[in-house]
């Protein structure tokens, strides 16, 4: 179909075979033409073949559709509505200057390589007809040689039959050169703008991270410093005035059931601020805080760590909230009776390693713990490696760029 739609630009191509053939002949009056024509049109191509290339382009996208249903978006950036502001943004963009190379393209190029598939078509049809041209009163040119008997023809009839099989495929070759030519001229992105756009997403998930990791510091020390010491203050209060009042007298059980609620308040505190980050991560470092972690466990858990510097803030709590989550998910699931967790850095690679006994057959679709564990690791461009075979044991692997990124825009 591609094929047919753009068999019509042969036609644009005729003046340049025209002139190259004069060119090639030594038409010395052709030369001056030519030279006009390499000057002048160069001059008309760089300022005025943008206004063309564009909308041509647009046109191309849609009839790209023909071949290739994937969605091709325009690079162009958005521009003011009036004309002198489209002009500026339109000629100051890479993409412009792409749709004018492939219009080139469309106009030099295509119509030969058409051409030369059109003739070739031609030559295959008439060979295949070649039997039914020839009336006896003299000999017929089929272009590629001339018959004047049935048995001259028939060998360019086997000649014709011997190729229509291959008119299938000199097509779809056709299309597709075409198809390719057109994604990757008049595409959103090329291969360096990718590489661009998947950088500066990067650099901005890393921002990100520092961003949250940074107001989870804040939150954390917040509540220690703020909240937390606001209620010990009222446990100690209450506790006083507990130790004053009867403890039979309605006042003085008030005051009790107060005190106890405060107690108990303080210490889901404790724990929240726990949760959001661990004041020995920040105080000790992740080795500290994982055998801290371990030491909390409801079985028993080791801790091996083998750290020659302490790895960056995000990347300890990435790596602590992994563990303390696998552990979580050991404790709920496995029926584990030991469990073992290892820290090491392979040349700039944080790994944390978290290995039980339990009954393994851990299978990320029946739930989201551990595709939550896995997204929480792809935060910090890391991975997360799982084996778990029935009958265990299960290995969960984490592994956390410890390299410096570049974070700058």
């Amino acid at each position: 179909m591609v094929v047919l739609v753009g068999a019509p630009m042969v036609l644009l191509g005729l003046p340049w075979a025209i002139l190259l053939q004069r060119v090639v002949t030594w038409d010395q009056p052709a030369l001056v033409p030519l030279a006009l024509l390499l000057v002048g049109g160069g001059a008309l191509i760089a300022g005025l073949g943008p206004l063309v290339a564009v909308p041509a382009a647009a046109l191309e996208r849609r009839r790209l559709r023909l071949t290739d249903n994937r969605p091709t978006r325009s690079g162009h950036r958005p521009a003011p509505a009036d004309p002198v502001g489209w002009i500026r943004v339109r000629y100051r963009e890479p993409a412009t200057w792409r749709a004018l190379c492939y219009a080139i393209l469309l106009v030099g190029a295509v119509p030969v390589w058409y051409g030369a598939v059109l003739i070739l078509l031609v030559v295959i049809a008439v060979s295949l007809a070649s039997p039914f041209l020839v009336d006896g009163d003299g000999p017929v040119s089929l272009g590629v040689g001339t018959v004047a008997t049935v048995g001259d023809a028939l060998p360019y009839a086997l000649f014709g039959l011997a190729l229509l099989p291959a008119v299938p495929y000199l097509l779809a070759v056709t299309a597709g050169a075409h198809t390719a030519a057109a994604r990757l001229l008049l595409s959103a992105s090329t291969d360096s703008e990718l590489r661009a756009e998947l950088t500066a997403v990067a650099r901005s998930r890393v921002r990100l991270v520092d961003a949250f990791e940074a107001e989870r510091a804040r939150i954390e020390r917040d509540l220690h410093d703020g909240a937390q010491q606001r209620l010990v203050s009222l446990t100690l209060q209450l506790g006083l005035a507990r130790v004053d009042l009867p403890g039979d007298s309605p006042a003085g059980q008030a005051v009790a059931v107060a005190h106890d609620q405060a107690k108990l308040l303080m210490a889901e505190l404790r724990e929240l601020i726990h949760g959001i980050r661990p004041q020995t991560l920040t105080e000790a470092g992740l080795p500290a805080a994982l055998r801290e972690l371990a030491d909390q466990a409801t079985i028993p858990v080791t801790v091996r760590a083998d750290l020659p510097a302490r790895p960056p803030p995000g990347v300890e709590s990435v790596a602590y909230f992994a563990a303390a989550e696998a552990l979580t998910n050991v404790f709920k699931h496995s029926q584990a009776a030991t469990a073992a967790v290892t820290v090491a850095d392979h040349d700039g690679i944080l790994t944390v390693e978290i290995l039980d006994d339990g009954r393994g057959g851990a299978d990320p679709s029946r739930g989201t713990g551990l595709t939550g564990l896995a997204d929480r690791v792809a935060v910090a461009d890391g991975r997360m490696l799982l084996s778990s075979p029935a009958g265990g044991p299960t290995l969960i692997r984490v592994e956390i760029p410890c390299r410096p990124i570049d974070r700058s825009a």
